[in-house]
């Protein structure tokens, strides 16, 4: 019997020792599940879809029709949204890809904003990506070097130095994804123009009148811009300042003056003369720029931009691009506006790239927008947006 009840107690203190084994490995996976979901709901939409907007109707020689000069918007509506959708902009060389998601597979702003109630559309515009039907010819002459070669667009983008052996020279506490996976995911990014961009008033006008039509369709809206694209937000809120609740502009390239308070400072660049007519300051009439005036504006700028002349056209292009922003700011206070300049490592915040929002700090760039949205009295919920009109009669 003593021999027995001996047997018995070893098996049941193996059986104590494998039950003990398992409830700590269920608090393990327990504590590891909530560690990676513990600021993931679900997403629950109310509706998604895609539209054209805008665009124009020509007719060849031969009496075909051709739709085209168009943009395109693929949309996000949470089931309960936010009053205010965001149109998210791309920039130059990209497509709506920046905003989706990230070079390593994170969430970017077309589900990251989402889960946190923000209806998005994220568009290409016209003449790139998914809107690329235009009568109109390439312009390869006119191309700048943040788009090729690829190197230019590392640069571009303050990454450091492309290598082509695949081993980039990086900026140090650099917030973009550090694997050979990213970097590939990068170039395969860029996009190219399907028609000419010039660099007028014109097509900065058509740009915004175009948006003019896709904020017909959703109502009053809040336009995020990224680099390039900064001009058209623009040309947009003096157009419809009416449907524009705010302007938020990552890393604008270039920036618009009234014709009373143009810069005359416009040799700012002595190592690359090219740059003071690239990035010129953009000229409206007193009458137009008043309108962004009424418009809440926010402009973010990243890390690693110089302080002084700098020989490489890309981190030259941006010392500028920073000192005409700054002068945009003023003016627009000036004039009684709301403007506000964000340079994240003057608020602590370091490494940043030229896209922020696709960042490994991304997520603390959306709390900064969310902020700047709130602190606006835009992130109200009592008239939740519900999607884009189709007029079908």
């Amino acid at each position: 019997m003593r021999n027995g009840h001996i047997r018995w107690e070893n098996h049941y203190n193996q059986i104590l020792i494998i039950m003990n084994k398992l409830f700590l490995l269920i608090l393990i996976l327990l504590s590891t599940m909530s560690c990676t979901h513990k600021d993931e709901k679900p997403i629950v939409l109310r509706t998604m879809g895609s539209l054209f907007f805008g665009g124009t109707v020509t007719e060849t020689a031969d009496g075909e029709t051709v739709h085209g000069d168009h943009g395109y918007a693929q949309y996000f509506v949470p089931l309960e949204s936010r009053n205010y959708p965001l149109i998210l902009w791309h920039g130059i060389g990209q497509s709506g890809k920046s905003f989706e998601t990230t070079m390593d597979g994170r969430e970017g702003y077309m589900s990251m904003l989402p889960r946190r109630s923000w209806s998005v559309y994220i568009i290409d515009q016209p003449r790139r990506g998914r809107a690329g039907l235009t009568a109109a010819q390439a312009d390869t002459n006119s191309l700048v070097p943040s788009v090729m070669p690829e190197s230019g667009a590392w640069a571009a983008f303050r990454n450091g130095t492309w290598n082509k052996d695949g081993n980039p020279t990086l900026f140090e506490r650099l917030q973009m994804p550090q694997s050979p996976q990213a970097y590939d995911q990068f170039f395969r990014q860029q996009t190219p123009n399907t028609g000419e961009e010039p660099r007028t008033k014109e097509h900065r006008d058509f740009m915004g009148y175009t948006m003019g039509k896709l904020l017909e369709r959703i109502g009053s809206a809040v336009l995020i811009t990224h680099s390039n694209s900064g001009q058209y937000g623009w040309a947009t809120g003096m157009l419809t300042p009416d449907s524009l609740k705010a302007i938020v502009a990552y890393e604008p390239a270039s920036c618009v003056f009234p014709e009373s308070l143009v810069p005359v400072d416009l040799d700012l660049s002595p190592t690359i003369p090219s740059l003071n007519q690239i990035l010129e300051p953009q000229i409206a009439s007193d009458k137009e720029f008043k309108n962004l005036t009424r418009i809440p504006i926010l402009i973010v700028f990243g890390d690693n931009i110089p302080e002084a002349p700098h020989e490489h056209f890309n981190y030259e292009a941006w010392r500028l691009s920073l000192h005409r922003a700054k002068q945009f700011v003023e003016t627009v206070n000036r004039l009684g506006g709301d403007a506000k300049l964000q340079i994240l490592p003057e608020i602590g915040v370091y490494g940043n790239t030229h896209a922020p929002f696709a960042d490994l700090n991304n997520q603390e760039i959306a709390d900064l927008l969310e902020q700047f949205l709130k602190g606006k009295g835009l992130d109200g919920t009592d008239r939740p947006h519900k999607g884009p009109r189709f007029d079908n009669n």
